[in-house]
């Protein structure tokens, strides 16, 4: 005689109508942020390469014509002298700006200076003023015919080094933008500063280590990550110089050309020479230049933490 067994305790496999709500339930949290990132970041993308693949003639209109435009913008001299530009502000601004700040933030960790908080949030200070601000700023202190470099030079009684020069505004802009950003990197690595465990600096204490050991043997390698994310972030920043050449450009018109950086250059082509086609391309190849760069410091970055 056959025995029937009860049925097995335990929870019940979930029914198929219960598992497809519980699907579509997971894409209602996601679905607002997938149409602000489909319609805000990958929409003017798209835009921008259908763009590129036109161009706006004189007879016929705005006709396709393929990958003309990259060809025309990869012979373009204007184009390679502002990348090379960027190129060159990016090799010397970006360490010296990272150098500072991760100086400024082992100097907080170190919990040796006096008034820290106050240090703190005085080099963060500069971070939360606005770009055109913080231009406009030292763009006239930059002045020959007024601000600080005036009254210095009247006060010294020689003639000083004009910052809006065709051969310092490079470095005149470098400075504003170190000025304006060491306090967003130093708050990067003092943050990873702080999650160090205290196990370590008791372990090197025990060992009879010093603050210099200290710093190359914990702190150094523990910073590793966070510099690699402030240089990537440095790098984008770099390649998107715009705003700060834009403004001291009424300031020094014989320093700043419309070619000066790339996105000057795009600027100028879309809204100047009304080439939107031909500033859509630009745009697409500093943005397919920019990603290189950036996921290369990344890749290295990552073989060499593990």
């Amino acid at each position: 005689m056959a025995v029937i067994s009860p049925p097995a305790r335990g929870r019940t496999a979930p029914r198929r109508g219960a598992r497809g709500r519980r699907r579509w339930t997971g894409w209602g949290f996601v679905a607002p942020f997938a149409l602000v990132f489909l319609l805000v970041f990958l929409a003017p993308i798209a835009y921008s390469v259908y763009l590129s693949l036109f161009r706006d003639q004189l007879i016929g209109g705005n006709s396709f014509v393929g990958l003309d435009n990259y060809r025309d913008a990869l012979g373009d001299g204007q184009f390679w002298q502002g990348l090379a530009r960027v190129g060159l502000f990016l090799l010397v601004q970006v360490p010296i700006m990272l150098g500072i700040a991760l100086l400024v933030a082992l100097a907080l960790d170190s919990g040796r200076l006096y008034g820290r908080s106050f240090f703190r949030v005085s080099i963060f200070l500069p971070y939360a003023v606005p770009a055109v601000v913080a231009t406009l700023m030292w763009g006239f202190m930059y002045g020959k015919q007024f601000g600080l470099v005036a009254d210095l030079g009247d006060a010294l009684g020689v003639p000083l080094p004009d910052p809006l020069s065709p051969g310092l505004v490079l470095a005149s802009i470098g400075n504003i933008v170190t000025w304006e950003f060491v306090g967003y990197n130093m708050l990067i690595f003092f943050a990873a500063l702080r999650v160090i465990p205290h196990a370590l600096y008791e372990a090197a204490e025990i060992d009879g280590a010093g603050q210099l050991r200290v710093i190359a043997a914990i702190k150094l390698p523990a910073l590793r990550g966070a510099l690699v994310i402030a240089t990537i972030f440095s790098i984008i920043g770099s390649f998107q110089l715009f705003s700060e050449p834009s403004i001291l450009k009424t300031l020094a018109p014989n320093a700043i050309t419309t070619y000066f950086t790339p996105n000057v250059y795009t600027y100028s082509l879309a809204f100047s020479g009304r080439q939107h086609n031909y500033a859509a391309t630009v745009a697409i190849i500093m943005g397919l230049i920019t990603m290189a760069v950036a996921y290369a410091v990344q890749l290295r970055g990552m073989r060499r933490e593990s």
